[in-house]
C-alpha cells in the first residue's frame, strides 16, 4: 500500500534524516562523539578543493552542530576512522564502506585498460615505479614522488605522469589515500592504511549495491530513485534493482508525494518530525543541495554554483551558501574569508521570493523590531520568517561563522536584495 505524504512532511523528513532539527546544536562546542554520529549518519563527505570561504567537507557539521574544532574532524577524516575514494565525487567516507565501491575500483580499471592508446598501457614501467617506491618509502605526496623521479636523472618523468598514475592506482584501489598535507592528498599502499579485513573483504556487486542504497536512503530519509543513486554516482540500472530488494525486505516502503512525478521510497527508520528548528548556512556541496532537481523539489530554489561562470555572467556571486531557516530555504549569500584582514565579507545577500513577500525589505532596513511582542512576527508564527527575522537569525549565524574562522568582524557589501536588512541586523547585533 502506498502512503500519501505532504511535501511539506517530506521536506521535513529529508530535514531530519540528514541531522537538522534533532536537538544536537547546543551552546557547548561539539566534540568527537557528536562529529562520528554525524558522520555515521551523513556516510559520506564531499571534498572540494575551493578554499574562497572554508574547504566544503568542513561546513555540514558546522551547519548542523555549530561551532566545532576543525582538528576534532581531521581526526576522523584523516585518521583511522575515514577514508577518501570517488563516492559522490571525492568524498570522505567510512573505511568500512571501502569495499563496498570495489566493483567502482574494478570498472575504473577495465575503462583503462580497455582502449590500446590508453595511457595506463602505454606506461606499465611508470606503474611498477610508483608501486615500488611507496613499498619502499611509505605514503607519499605526489609533490614528493615527482621529486624523486627526476632527482640526480634531469627530466626523467614529468609531474603530469606522475599525478596521472597515482591518480590511475587511487582510482583501481592499488593505492589509497594517507591523508593530506596543505590540502594534498597522500598515497600509500592499502596494507600502509587499511587494516587486513577491510583489504580482503569482497562484496558482490550486488549486495554492494544494496548497501550503498540502504546508507543513501537512510541519509536521505525520503527519495526517489534517482536521489537515492546519485549520493554514491550509481547508475540507475544497478540502483533501482537495490531499491526493489530493499523494498520487498520492508527497509524501504513506498510512498507517493504531491508533486513529485517520479515513484518515492520513505525508509522504514526516518523521522517524521513535526517541525523543524535550524538555521544554518549550506554548502554549495551539502547533500542538501547538491542534487539541484531534489533541491527544487524540497524547496522550490532554484540552484547552480557559479564558480566557473565568468564573472560578468553570474547572477549572484562566486561562493554562494544557501540559507536555511527551520525547514526552508529563505535565501544565499556569496561568502568569501579575508584572511588577512579578519573579516568575513558577505559579497552578496539575496532573499527568496518568499520571504521578500512576507514583509517589507525597507522596513526591515531599519533594523526596528517586529512589533509582536514576543520578537517573531505574524508570518513567522505562521510558519515562515519574515525579512526582519531572518536578517536577525541570520546574523547571529554570521558572527558564530566569523568566529569559528577565527575572524574579529561581518562586513556586507551592497549588493543584493537581503543586504540592507542583513546589514542593518548586524549593526544592531
Amino acid at each position: 500500500m502506498v502512503s500519501a505524504i505532504s511535501p511539506a512532511l517530506a521536506r521535513r523528513i529529508a530535514l531530519g534524516a540528514q541531522g537538522f532539527g534533532a536537538g544536537i546544536r547546543s551552546s557547548t562546542s561539539p566534540g568527537l562523539r557528536q562529529l562520528t554520529s554525524l558522520v555515521d549518519r551523513l556516510a559520506l563527505l564531499q571534498i572540494d578543493s575551493v578554499n574562497v570561504f572554508e574547504r566544503s567537507h568542513y561546513m555540514p557539521a558546522f551547519s548542523r552542530l555549530g561551532p566545532y574544532a576543525k582538528t576534532d574532524l581531521d581526526r576522523l577524516t584523516y585518521g583511522k576512522r575515514m577514508i577518501e575514494y570517488w563516492a559522490h565525487e571525492a568524498s570522505f567516507i567510512p573505511v568500512d564502506t571501502l569495499p563496498l565501491l570495489r566493483w567502482r575500483m574494478d570498472d575504473f580499471r577495465a575503462r583503462s585498460l580497455a582502449s590500446n592508446d590508453s595511457w595506463a598501457l602505454a606506461n606499465p614501467e611508470m606503474i611498477r615505479w610508483l608501486l615500488a617506491e611507496l613499498a619502499d618509502k611509505g605514503p607519499l605526496a605526489a609533490s614528493q614522488v615527482e621529486h624523486e623521479a627526476n632527482k640526480g636523472k634531469g627530466s626523467w618523468w614529468g609531474w603530469s605522469d606522475v599525478k596521472i598514475g597515482l591518480e590511475t592506482l587511487f582510482r583501481w584501489g592499488d593505492v589509497v589515500a594517507a591523508g593530506r598535507t596543505r590540502f594534498e592528498r597522500v598515497y600509500a599502499l592499502p596494507e600502509h592504511v587499511l587494516p587486513a579485513a577491510v583489504r580482503d573483504r569482497h562484496v558482490p556487486r550486488d549486495e554492494a549495491m544494496r548497501s550503498l542504497v540502504s546508507l543513501s536512503a537512510r541519509a536521505h530519509g525520503i527519495g526517489t530513485a534517482a536521489d537515492f543513486a546519485d549520493y554514491f554516482r550509481l547508475k540507475g540500472v544497478d540502483a533501482l534493482p537495490a531499491i526493489r530488494a530493499l523494498e520487498d525486505s520492508g527497509e524501504l516502503l513506498p510512498v507517493s508525494v504531491d508533486g513529485w512525478t517520479k515513484p518515492a521510497w520513505l525508509h522504514r527508520d526516518a523521522r517524521l518530525p513535526r517541525r523543524i528548528s535550524a538555521t544554518a548556512l549550506l554548502s554549495p556541496f551539502d547533500p542538501m543541495v547538491w542534487q539541484r532537481d531534489r533541491a527544487e523539489r524540497l524547496f522550490d530554489f532554484h540552484y547552480r554554483i557559479e564558480i566557473y561562470t565568468p564573472q560578468s555572467k553570474r547572477v549572484f556571486g562566486y561562493y554562494v551558501l544557501p540559507v536555511l531557516l527551520d525547514d526552508r530555504i529563505v535565501g544565499r549569500v556569496d561568502l568569501k574569508n579575508d584572511r588577512q584582514a579578519g573579516v568575513l565579507r558577505v559579497q552578496a545577500a539575496w532573499a527568496e521570493p518568499d520571504l521578500l513577500a512576507s514583509g517589507s525589505l525597507g522596513g526591515a532596513g531599519s533594523g526596528g523590531g517586529s512589533g509582536s511582542g514576543d520578537g517573531r512576527s505574524r508570518s513567522s508564527r505562521r510558519g515562515r520568517p519574515d525579512t526582519i527575522e531572518a536578517a536577525a537569525r541570520l546574523a547571529v549565524v554570521l558572527r558564530q561563522t566569523a568566529a569559528w574562522q577565527n575572524l574579529t568582524d561581518v562586513e556586507v557589501v551592497p549588493r543584493g536584495t537581503f543586504a540592507a536588512p542583513l546589514a542593518a541586523a548586524l549593526a544592531s547585533s
